[in-house]
């Protein structure tokens, strides 16, 4: 389907921002001092994996919606 390799990328790249929010809360509970600026900013690639994969789903069911409309037929 052409929707399929966004929402794995999409996935990965959610996946990676999760890791990385993940990172940037632990020193609230471990009591060591925050991470720098630039962790926080891999932390908003959750968000765009999520656009990258909602992007791709709905590529992918626009394609599937194309292939099952019936063809028009012309009036003679």
């Amino acid at each position: 389907m052409p929707g399929d390799l966004l929402v794995r990328i999409g996935a990965i790249v959610f996946i990676i921002g999760a890791v990385a929010t993940l990172a940037t809360i632990a020193p609230l509970f471990t009591g060591s001092h925050p991470l720098p600026t630039a962790a926080y900013l891999v932390c908003m690639l959750m968000g765009v994996g999520f656009l990258l994969a909602l992007a791709g789903l709905l590529r992918s069911a626009l394609a599937q919606r194309r292939q099952t409309r019936p063809s028009p037929t012309t009036l003679s």
